[in-house]
């Protein structure tokens, strides 16, 4: 009954820490900048403003379920001023906005820094000065495993959840040339259950907790973690470059991971995976952005015909199944190359359309569909046009 109880006490501790309130905030903001960025571009919103305040906690609560159940398996503790500077690392990084800093690789990475640097030494701020006295070494070998644990879990969620609903963007390459690029900025809010030393609770096992930091007594609690995630994508379909670094995310937290367990009885190991951990994530955003930029533009004007650079969810042509990166050659038997000849070759019957799309595997399919009063202003189709080139230049 006590394991109970102080359990539901920890589930209500999520609901007042500071970064849930934080991650609605960011939230709701940074659908505020794409909105007004794709208004800008397209004249349209794409998606809705509420877009990544829907994607913030479905995915991260599963993922932070299942990494749960690890910590607690394991018996991950974690001391007190390491959760207090998670969270003070988490909330200055978020007033940021380079929504990419939220990864735990740095949160948690300066949190174990700071605790290395500020261990034995005397701190006279309020709650600091408690938090920062109870500790009884410098390194924290289960901080090192929750961070490899934590980067393990933003490589799945950039796999599952980075290339969902991209935003387009125009711009004007170094050729004078309306491009197209995607922008991919992603947050997610991971609960997670660990215990901390101190409390009522005994230990059940003998042998456990297996990482423990010394002490007998345990308080469980969940807290939030704010991961996020941005990526801006040239030279190929977002899909296959947010995966290609989800990828190396993983590989980079299986690294760590596997050192911090071995810090465990070699303490200098834990500070070889943090550190490994925090250039290993910066090396991949550098190495992920400067290749992206060597390569051509993807979403540029086609000689074969029209690009689609984007399809508004929910709209007709969302429905008949075109994707981004798709071109389509002819619009109810004309060729088109440009929007103008697009758009004049649908008039030609108000009543249905018919198109040869080239797809992504370089075969053509036919695509049509009955169109009904309206719906031929309103495809969804969103291309790169030629007449925005001066608008776009001056961005």
């Amino acid at each position: 009954m006590g394991w109970l109880v102080a359990s539901l006490q920890g589930v209500g501790m999520f609901f007042l820490h500071p970064v849930f309130y934080v991650s609605i905030i960011l939230s709701l903001f940074v659908g505020y900048l794409r909105v007004k960025r794709e208004r800008r571009d397209f004249t349209i919103r794409i998606n809705s403003l509420f877009q990544e305040l829907r994607q913030l906690l479905p995915i991260g609560l599963l993922i932070g379920v299942l990494l749960s159940i690890l910590t607690i398996g394991s018996g991950v503790v974690i001391p007190f001023a390491a959760i207090l500077l998670m969270g003070i690392f988490t909330i200055l990084l978020s007033l940021t906005f380079q929504v990419r800093l939220l990864s735990p690789a740095y949160i948690v990475g300066l949190s174990f820094l700071t605790i290395v640097f500020l261990a034995g030494r005397e701190i006279e701020i309020p709650i600091f000065s408690e938090a920062f006295h109870s500790l009884d070494q410098p390194v924290y070998p289960s901080l090192a495993v929750l961070l490899g644990l934590l980067v393990l879990a933003e490589g799945i969620l950039i796999s599952k959840g980075g290339s969902k609903q991209p935003s387009p963007n125009l711009m004007v390459s170094k050729r004078g040339q309306v491009v197209g690029t995607y922008k991919a900025r992603k947050i997610w809010l991971l609960p997670l259950f660990i215990f901390v030393p101190g409390g009522e609770l005994v230990v059940p096992i003998d042998w456990y907790p297996v990482f423990s930091i010394g002490e007998l007594h345990f308080t469980p609690i969940v807290i939030p973690v704010l991961i996020g995630f941005s990526k801006t994508i040239q030279g190929s379909l977002p899909k296959i470059a947010i995966r290609a670094q989800a990828r190396k995310v993983t590989v980079l937290a299986v690294i760590v991971t596997t050192l911090a367990v071995f810090g465990n009885w070699y303490s200098y190991l834990s500070i070889v995976s943090v550190v490994l951990a925090m250039l290993g994530r910066e090396l991949i955003h550098y190495f992920s952005k400067m290749n992206d930029r060597k390569l051509p533009f993807y979403f540029s004007q086609s000689k074969l015909g029209v690009k689609i650079l984007g399809v508004i969810p929910h709209t007709p042509a969302d429905k008949m199944g075109l994707e981004m990166g798709e071109i389509i050659m002819k619009m109810n038997g004309s060729q088109v190359s440009n929007e103008h000849e697009f758009y004049g070759a649908l008039q030609k019957n108000r009543a249905h359309c018919k198109m040869e799309v080239i797809g992504h595997n370089g075969e053509i399919r036919f695509v049509q569909r009955a169109l009904f009063e309206g719906e031929h202003h309103e495809l969804g189709l969103l291309f790169i046009e030629e007449g925005r080139k001066e608008r776009s230049r001056a961005m």
